[in-house]
């Protein structure tokens, strides 16, 4: 298995903490921007790409801040996204913490883009 890198993002959303958590836990919520279909069962969540399968276990939330999540099927890699709120002008964003192969890494960010271009319409961002 090559090594991955860390990949840091940050988008800003016109959107409340409170409102916008949901979407990175719930499995319903998840499936409307972040994979094409997001199944839970027994602790474990199945995120579908192009109908193939990718599990991973939530092992930290932080209620309206982060969510964590750790792949089954690579281990040590995960993925973390964070609420982070401006305390000046109360501007939301969501820092995102993800790694991948360093020859995807341009494909994953616009990925990321995409999916949360999608997050945005969801919520009337």
């Amino acid at each position: 298995m090559s090594e991955k890198i860390k990949l840091e993002l940050e988008y800003v959303l016109n959107s409340s903490p409170r409102i916008l958590f949901p979407y990175l836990q719930e499995p319903n919520e998840l499936a409307q921007w972040f994979a094409d279909d997001v199944n839970y069962h027994d602790g474990i969540y199945e995120f579908v790409w192009d109908n193939e399968s990718h599990r991973a276990r939530l092992v930290t939330v932080k209620e309206n801040k982060s969510v964590k999540y750790k792949w089954i099927d690579d281990d040590p890699y995960f993925f973390e996204i964070e609420i982070v709120q401006d305390e000046l002008t109360n501007d939301v964003a969501l820092s995102i913490t993800d790694y991948v192969k360093e020859d995807n890494l341009e494909d994953r960010k616009k990925i990321w883009d995409n999916s949360i271009g999608y997050l945005q319409s969801v919520i009337g961002a």
